[in-house]
């Protein structure tokens, strides 16, 4: 039995033009972000009305608890392509194939894509549509269980009998909003697979993986993991116009670090309010074992930042001490010329680093 979001709309509730509207753009204007972002936002209708006769035609909609946004606008996943240079000969790994919009996009672009996709009805619909291409394998799986890098030296050896030269794969994604964490945590450290990743994210994720400030509550240990394994950017905002149903989050999430202040004289009701939310493109420029910041155990480093973040707001004197001594851990900060009551927040990726090599013992 399938759980419902949204029901759809009547197809013939839209226009049935065939002219295609390419993307408008507008500043992004965030004081958390650098520099000028785009904002693609306009809609093509061949692509609204492909998205609702395909799953009209197998009875279907999208499942909440699969975290399941159609993008509804052709322009938006051939940025998306872009954004990774799909080309000619390029390996690609798409998760939540969805309709298969953004899959028919990469293989025109002249890619073998490997597609997973959870939900065993798209799957099916996504065979039976490309089931001429021969560069496209579909697996019924869930993402965040699957053993990805064996499925990757597969398709990347059997591309290198082919003839093709990919020493590497990438990613090119309209991911479920609901497991982001879960994908940017398993492919980031796959720089020996991977060249880039670039994903569809909900806006508020791509912020904060992106360009969380030093000495804010956006700031997290995630932010020290991203920068350790890849050199991330911000490309473009979606509107949540193009996709269906739209994305929202609920009021529990809104109460929640820099949003708890503008929220909290609503009072308890909040929390079962719902806004729409838009989405961004991040890339991430993954880097290969050579370049990773030099620790001797990447293990024992994370283990440690976790740790620093766990004691929310202590002093790191404090939420080390099961490592050391505090008093070592002082002279440790005072060496990397930090000062001895430094909190989590206050350290960038380096100063994490040179800390672990100074108090976490081979």
């Amino acid at each position: 039995m399938l759980f419902l979001l949204q029901p759809l709309p009547p197809i013939s509730s839209f226009s049935t033009s065939r002219r295609r509207v390419e993307p408008s753009f507008a500043a992004h204007d965030n004081a958390r972000c650098r520099g000028k972002f785009h904002v693609a936002s306009a809609r093509s209708e061949d692509d609204y009305h492909a998205t609702l006769k395909a799953l009209k035609s197998r009875g279907l909609t999208p499942r909440k608890s699969l975290g399941q946004h159609y993008m509804l606008n052709s322009s938006i996943n051939e940025q998306l392509a872009s954004a990774a240079d799909v080309k000619e000969g390029d390996v690609v790994l798409e998760i939540g194939p969805g309709t298969g919009s953004l899959t028919n996009i990469l293989i025109n672009a002249g890619a073998t894509v490997l597609a997973i996709e959870k939900d065993p009805h798209m799957a099916l619909h996504v065979r039976e549509r490309f089931s001429s291409i021969d560069q496209l394998t579909v697996l019924q799986e869930d993402f965040t269980r699957c053993h990805i890098r064996s499925h990757m030296i597969s398709l990347l050896q059997n591309a290198k009998s082919s003839g093709r030269n990919s020493k590497y794969a990438k990613v090119v994604s309209n991911i479920p909003f609901n497991i982001s964490t879960d994908v940017v945590k398993q492919l980031l450290p796959m720089g020996d697979i991977f060249s880039e990743v670039v994903l569809l994210l909900q806006e508020e994720t791509a912020l904060r993986l992106v360009d969380a400030s030093l000495r804010s509550s956006e700031y997290r240990p995630i932010n020290i993991f991203v920068n350790f394994y890849s050199d991330p950017e911000y490309k473009f905002k979606v509107l949540r116009s193009n996709f269906f149903p739209q994305p929202n989050i609920t009021g529990d999430r809104l109460m929640t670090g820099t949003n708890f202040t503008l929220f909290e004289s609503l009072g308890t009701a909040v929390t079962r309010m719902k806004v729409r939310v838009d989405a961004a493109v991040v890339t991430f420029k993954l880097k290969e074992a050579a370049e990773y910041p030099p620790v001797a155990s990447t293990k024992s480093f994370f283990s440690m930042v976790n740790s620093a973040f766990n004691g929310k707001r202590k002093m790191l004197r404090r939420s080390l001490q099961h490592i050391c001594t505090s008093l070592e851990v002082e002279r440790a900060l005072e060496s990397v010329g930090l000062p001895v009551t430094s909190r989590p927040e206050e350290l960038t990726l380096d100063d994490f680093v040179r800390l672990h090599n100074l108090i976490v013992k081979g």
